[in-house]
């Protein structure tokens, strides 16, 4: 096996015991309000995935996003609300475009774009919060820890 070989296998054994860091940037009307709900509900979803709540995702700038990985988050995803029902018009989309922007980023510099996301939910959509925050947790942990937090 060649040095390169061995290097991207061991990128892709997780750390064990390793449990990532994830930040979710929460649309105030719909994600942080599902998360709400989840609560309320006693639903539970991994308690490593800390909330942001934002008036709308359109406020998250590719810079916030990058920010989260340099101050050492595994993951970060964005969750606003059902295209077409954003409470500021057109909010979720200009996140989704910056998300999109910031997958590019990731992925010149190394770090990948599948430490990234954008969901969109309503606020009635609990359910589909925990799953989302299930399924980044569960990725982020297959991936391991970022690049950017290795010593």
């Amino acid at each position: 096996m060649s040095d390169h070989q061995e290097q991207v296998a061991v990128k892709e054994k997780p750390a064990e015991g390793f449990v990532p860091k994830i930040v979710a940037f929460t649309c105030n009307f719909c994600a942080y309000a599902a998360a709400d709900l989840a609560g309320s509900t006693r639903t539970e979803y991994p308690v490593n995935i800390k909330l942001i709540r934002v008036p709308c995702t359109g406020r998250v700038d590719v810079v916030h996003l990058l920010k989260a990985f340099e101050h050492g988050a595994d993951g970060v995803y964005v969750a606003g609300c059902l295209e077409g029902n954003c409470h500021f018009a057109e909010g979720n989309y200009w996140a989704k475009r910056r998300v999109r922007y910031a997958k590019k980023i990731l992925d010149e510099i190394g770090v990948g774009s599948r430490r990234l996301e954008m969901f969109n939910l309503s606020a009635a959509m609990f359910g589909r919060f925990v799953e989302v925050a299930n399924i980044m947790n569960d990725r982020i942990t297959e991936m391991g820890p970022s690049p950017l937090n290795k010593k």
